[in-house]
């Protein structure tokens, strides 16, 4: 099973500059959070954003969710101190560190050796924060391949869709949403080019945002279209979005339960109690190595979510 790692259904964004949403934010049920230090604050209030990123990573409780922070991108004067004011002071109650805009393998590889300097200096276990590096611009996304290699810590590729269409000069303002004049789903490319390379290097996929905050509906279309192809999950911007998120990126109950059956019935057949069948009717399905490959999946995404399944299977009496 490929990228199962830690659920992402629903990742929070939370700017660093307001400690009234640091504090909400814990309360919230999204699987991770991730505390701004790029875009959402403004660069007069990134050094106090530090602190109350620290602050509420030390003494806020994040039960259950991932803890990651979004540094600022390499191109900026700001991401050597955020990475060392970060860690240096919270490195403990730190997941992972969020790099925007890579654009190469290099940038990976230079947080990397950071945060090994770091963790050994203040006798962290070396290794334990994981990186997230999200996909903003045509480079990063011609270079996913070599990102997605550039270190067994990175944990997630992430599509960053509102700086992505403005690097490619995209003709449109409303991110995350389809494009009327365009006569089919312009991200699809992008879509699938991060997932081929998060997948052939066993790492999660995860969508960016969608920034109509108040239209849920449009959020669950836009997210329903990830989710179908494999995404693990999406960035949320508003509590609203946090209960679509989690329901579109888990499987529905019906398909969980089959999954199930599938994984259950599979390994009965194949027993020498039941017959060492290597395919087999499960009432009007054939089912076989494949099947049992792709009803992992599904388990796995119930599983991660906390379903519950609702049937159960009972070998044929003989």
């Amino acid at each position: 099973m490929a990228a199962l790692g830690r659920p992402r259904r629903s990742c929070l964004a939370v700017p660093g500059s307001s400690v009234k949403m640091l504090g909400k934010a814990q309360g919230l049920p999204a699987d991770q959070v991730f505390l701004d230090l790029e875009d959402a604050v403004a660069p007069l209030a990134k050094p106090d954003a530090r602190k109350n990123i620290v602050a509420a990573l030390n003494e806020g409780d994040w039960a259950g969710k991932t803890r990651v922070v979004r540094v600022n991108d390499l191109t900026t004067p700001w991401t050597y101190r955020d990475v060392i004011d970060v860690v240096e002071g919270a490195g403990a109650n730190l997941d992972c560190v969020m790099l925007p805009k890579v654009q190469n393998a290099s940038q990976v590889q230079w947080l990397d050796l950071t945060l090994t300097q770091l963790e050994r200096t203040l006798g962290l276990e070396v290794g334990r924060i994981g990186i997230e590096a999200q996909i903003e611009n045509a480079a990063g996304l011609v270079n996913v391949d070599e990102i997605a290699a550039a270190s067994p810590r990175v944990e997630t590729i992430i599509f960053g869709p509102a700086d992505f269409m403005a690097s490619i000069n995209m003709r449109s303002l409303t991110v995350g949403a389809l494009i009327p004049e365009y006569p089919g789903d312009p991200y699809h490319y992008i879509l699938m080019r991060i997932l081929m390379a998060a997948r052939m290097h066993d790492k999660q996929a995860i969508d960016g945002p969608f920034l109509q905050i108040r239209d849920v509906d449009g959020f669950r279309e836009v997210a329903r279209r990830s989710a179908a192809l494999g995404f693990d999950g999406k960035w949320v911007l508003h509590p609203a979005q946090i209960e679509a998120a989690n329901e579109v990126y888990s499987p529905a109950q019906a398909d969980y339960d089959h999954a199930e059956l599938i994984l259950d019935a599979y390994e009965h057949y194949t027993s020498e109690a039941g017959g060492r069948l290597g395919a087999v009717l499960l009432g009007d399905e054939m089912i076989d190595e494949a099947s049992r490959k792709m009803a992992l999946v599904i388990a796995a995404k119930g599983r991660a979510a906390g379903m519950t399944r609702t049937s159960s299977f009972t070998p044929p009496s003989q």
